[in-house]
């Protein structure tokens, strides 16, 4: 189903999308301030995974992957004219850099969540104050393009 086709409610699964992304963030950096860096590397990849999605729904109902890298670069492929015509070449790059950002924390959900079985790793030891500080890096970033291309879609 094609969310043009449900005019303001691809509009309205965009926003929700951005407020999860947000607050996903949100809780990523409380985590990261109280030293769980296993909850800001989880919360991260979950504000990019949103992030993504809310690009996404502009055009089509997202999946429910956590790696929506692959459908976000399908409707950067078959929209780039329309989107380079309305915003700018600029955003098609930005789009790709967020697909980027999402295909390298999607695999952090299933760390996150399992840790490294073959190594015997709990999740609560993967990752160190510099994993989850870079992480919030690529977060930032990623929910700053998901933002701004939503904001200037709609106007």
């Amino acid at each position: 189903m094609r969310c043009e086709v449900l005019g303001m409610r691809s509009e309205e699964e965009a926003r929700y999308r951005l407020s999860l992304a947000r607050g996903r963030l949100r809780r990523a950096l409380e985590a990261h301030e109280r030293g769980d860096y296993l909850g800001c590397v989880s919360e991260g990849q979950l504000s990019v995974e949103n992030a993504a999605k809310a690009v996404i729904a502009v055009f089509s109902v997202p999946s429910w992957s956590h790696d929506p890298s692959a459908e976000l670069r399908e409707v950067l492929t078959q929209n780039r004219e329309n989107i380079v015509r309305k915003l700018g070449a600029e955003f098609a790059s930005d789009l790709e850099e967020l697909a980027s950002v999402s295909e390298e924390l999607a695999p952090e959900h299933g760390r996150a969540t399992y840790g490294d079985s073959e190594r015997r790793i709990p999740p609560w030891e993967m990752f160190s104050r510099e994993d989850a500080g870079g992480a919030l890096d690529r977060v930032r970033r990623a929910l700053e393009v998901a933002e701004k291309f939503v904001e200037k879609w709609y106007g």
